[in-house]
């Protein structure tokens, strides 16, 4: 009788109303130049398996086994024969409309915005992501008398009123507290940065100091959350004297920056304080991300003046050449680009404005909904579970803004024409830009399974690159592959000397490595670093004096 009475019928309307979006996508997908026989084939095998899954669930027991997809992998959903047929049918109707976006007919771009639209839509319908469809939100509710219930609404509105959604206990997090703690000074500071020097961990130090120019698009202390997995800490205590650019997070007085300010403001800047306070004319540079395309952009400024400051340059996941954008280049295409430099680009009718933080960390957010969007929807909202201290997903809420008119000329000279990697096509600071003209070497890092810098199109940098140059891959993805300490003993490398055209034969032949690529890293920046000097006592010197302690102002501002 309990069997009876637990059997799916009429009353799971959202499993049903799934089903019947199904069906709409069938007649959807004909018109999309779904070919007939793919068509006839998806239809076909949908009917077979609904009809499989129909019978499964008459003959279903309270002890079935678990489904394997990790939101509906608890034994509520397997103990509920309900809700376990809800899922079920919802997992069967995601792959099938999947499997249609993939046999849709088109361009590369056409075809990878239907997968991206669909996968959105799929994500979203989850039964998972319902009160009323959700066995293990129910229970909950249930065992703490309705208090998970109102855990959950009272977090809902804190998360409104601070503008974006808790990914973490933020409460346990301050910058310059528990994060971006490694000892230092703000050495200098103008409109768009502050440089900060950190102060040295070893007795000597080497004669040429090192610059990182971190990413624009976020705060710096990506690379200084705690002592053990910080980059700005390991490099100090190697025996580097290190200065990093922190960049503002500029509000509407600074709406109208452009590219060419950043790239004059930013690291042209640095270099020039850098060498005035060490004395060096010659000293290592790393630039991280889009940071790595300004720091780039900058030493190839310089060689058009005949400079060549860098005595060696590291480019973490960073994009030179950009005819491969990976899952962002759906985002991007002309009517895009010109709607974005008409609203909040230079020539917009109102005049300039910022491309708002808060827009920027949806959109990275949405590139993966199930882990950074709706797992917090349930866990926050349904649940009323405050989400664990996690120092990373701290910086990933802690979003910046961006000048429109920098944004705009990114978005169109880089993302959309890829004019870096044409010699001398883009104008910079007065200069033709031609990124061949660095004589420095380099060492190029990527991370396997980034999505937003793919591996093989960081490689393509290699091409543009003209002196000695060493690429080396890490395992996993964009932040995750770079902050990978060495005592942690996790992930993998992969080196291979001979860089050839192509970057899968590259890898094809590469050797694998256990642990960290910093410790590759390391080695090979200690061969730029030139000789073993006193450590300075301290920071700055009488024309750059400091002018407060790390991590500075412009780090603790919030959009």
């Amino acid at each position: 009788m309990a069997k009876k009475q637990s059997t799916p019928s009429s009353s799971s309307g959202d499993a049903q109303a799934f089903g019947h979006a199904v069906g709409d996508a069938f007649k959807a997908m004909a018109a999309l130049n779904l070919p007939l026989q793919d068509l006839a084939r998806l239809q076909q095998n949908y009917l077979q398996e609904v009809s499989s899954l129909w019978n499964q669930a008459l003959g279903a027991s309270s002890e079935a086994a678990p489904i394997k997809d990790r939101r509906f992998a608890s034994q509520a959903w397997a103990q509920n024969p309900m809700a376990a047929f809800t899922a079920r049918a919802y997992l069967l109707n995601a792959r099938t409309l999947m499997e249609m976006a993939e046999a849709v007919e088109g361009d590369a771009k056409t075809k990878a915005r239907v997968r991206f639209a669909v996968q959105q839509w799929i994500d979203a319908a989850s039964p998972a992501n319902f009160l009323a469809l959700n066995p293990e939100a129910q229970q909950k509710a249930l065992d703490t008398q309705g208090q998970s219930i109102a855990r959950g609404l009272e977090q809902l509105l804190a998360d409104i009123r601070q503008g974006h959604m808790s990914q973490t206990d933020e409460a346990v997090f301050e910058v310059g507290r528990n994060v971006a703690t490694t000892e230092g000074s703000v050495v200098f500071e103008n409109d768009l940065m502050q440089l900060i020097e950190y102060k040295p961990l070893t007795a000597q130090v080497h004669e040429k100091p090192m610059l990182f120019v971190p990413p624009c698009i976020n705060k710096y202390y990506i690379l200084d959350l705690q002592p053990d997995n910080s980059v700005i800490r390991y490099t100090v205590e190697q025996g580097h004297r290190l200065f990093v650019v922190s960049w503002r997070n500029p509000d509407e007085s600074l709406a109208h920056k452009s590219w060419d300010d950043y790239i004059a403001e930013g690291p042209l800047k640095a270099i020039e304080v850098v060498q005035a306070i060490t004395g060096q004319d010659q000293f290592n540079m790393l630039g991280f991300c889009v940071g790595g395309t300004i720091l780039t952009t900058a030493l190839a400024v310089l060689a058009a003046r005949g400079q060549q400051p860098a005595s060696s340059v590291t480019l973490l996941t960073t994009l030179l050449d950009f005819s491969n954008t990976g899952i962002l280049d759906i985002f991007v295409d002309e009517p895009m680009v010109q709607m974005r430099e008409m609203t909040i680009g230079a020539d917009a009718p109102s005049g300039p404005s910022l491309l708002k933080g808060g827009e920027l960390a949806a959109t990275f957010s949405f590139l993966r909904p199930n882990d950074l969007v709706w797992n917090y929807v349930v866990g926050n909202y349904l649940k009323g579970e405050t989400p664990p201290p996690f120092d990373l997903l701290y910086w990933n809420s802690d979003s910046t803004n961006l000048p429109g008119p920098m944004y705009c000329w990114y978005l169109r000279h880089l993302y959309l024409q890829n004019e870096l990697r044409i010699p001398g096509r883009l104008s910079t600071c007065g200069e033709a830009v031609d990124v061949g003209a660095i004589k420095a070497p380099f060492y190029l890092y990527a991370s396997r399974e980034d999505h937003i810098v793919p591996w093989d199109a960081a490689y393509r940098s290699t091409q543009m690159i003209k002196g000695k140059k060493r690429f080396v891959m890490g395992a996993s993805g964009h932040i995750a592959g770079v902050i990978n300490p060495p005592a942690k003993g996790k992930r993998h490398f992969w080196t291979n000397d001979r860089l050839v055209d192509q970057a899968d034969d590259w890898l094809s032949a590469a050797t694998e490595h256990p642990g960290s690529w910093w410790t590759d890293w390391s080695k090979w920046l200690a061969t730029h670093g030139g000789k073993k000097v006193a450590a300075p006592k301290a920071p700055g010197n009488r024309q750059y004096r400091a002018i407060e302690p790390a991590p500075g102002r412009y780090v603790k501002q919030k959009t």
